[in-house]
């Protein structure tokens, strides 16, 4: 289940990565809704994100955490190969570990998230309650409260605060 997530939205944004204009490597960003767009963080982790608005308009929604509801054992292996023990709820607590934990590299770049190999599912879970802050982990337009989460989770990465 997701539990948090950050928007990032066109190029007024100095965070998100279509700041710039247009680029080979944010060009998922400028197309359709429902498309990943994966890249790689700091040359060490991939990071996906959930393209959000029409084709021309730069917006997406990054995965920072989910709650594993299924398939803890294969998140489990490929966090940790050399057998340590890593709790279930933080198997895909930040964005990093999740696309570790869930094998996402940067080959589904691009990929529809409504079918296929790498999709988000509706399963109609509903949390008891979420909350809203500023985006962490960026130097620019930290100040923007463009991250939501499931409030008390504890798969949630990061600062809780202040709308808690």
């Amino acid at each position: 289940m997701i539990v948090e997530v950050e928007a990032y939205i066109g190029e007024d944004d100095p965070a998100c990565h279509a700041a710039p204009g247009p680029t080979n490597r944010n060009e998922p960003l400028y197309g359709e809704p429902g498309i990943a767009y994966v890249y790689l963080n700091y040359g060490l982790h991939c990071l996906v994100n959930a393209v959000t608005e029409e084709a021309g308009r730069p917006a997406a929604v990054l995965l920072r955490a989910l709650e594993p509801v299924d398939g803890i054992r294969l998140m489990t292996r490929r966090r940790a190969p050399d057998g340590r023990h890593v709790a279930v709820q933080d198997l895909c607590r930040g964005p990093g570990n999740l696309t570790r934990a869930l094998g996402i590299t940067l080959a589904e770049n691009r990929l529809d998230l409504t079918a296929g190999q790498l999709y988000i599912e509706d399963r109609g879970l509903e949390p008891d309650r979420v909350a809203w802050g500023p985006r962490i982990g960026i130097r620019v337009g930290a100040d923007r409260p463009w991250r939501c989460w499931v409030a008390g989770n504890l798969s949630v990465s990061g600062r809780r605060s202040p709308h808690s």
